[in-house]
């Protein structure tokens, strides 16, 4: 299962991006996006976020 990420909430720092063991964050449009597939679900971008927009 792969992490949700609230666009709402997103501010588009990209913290989640460079922590991504898998690279399965990326940037679209100034919002972090994940890729379902790659996504490991290890966490690693839930902890980082500085707006708690991602869960797991």
């Amino acid at each position: 299962m792969a992490i949700k990420i609230d666009k709402d909430t997103c501010i588009g720092c990209g913290a989640c991006v460079g922590v991504c063991p898998v690279s399965a964050l990326s940037m679209e449009a100034d919002k972090a996006v994940c890729d379902d597939d790659t996504c490991i679900d290890c966490g690693a971008c839930v902890a980082t976020c500085p707006v708690q927009a991602i869960s797991e």
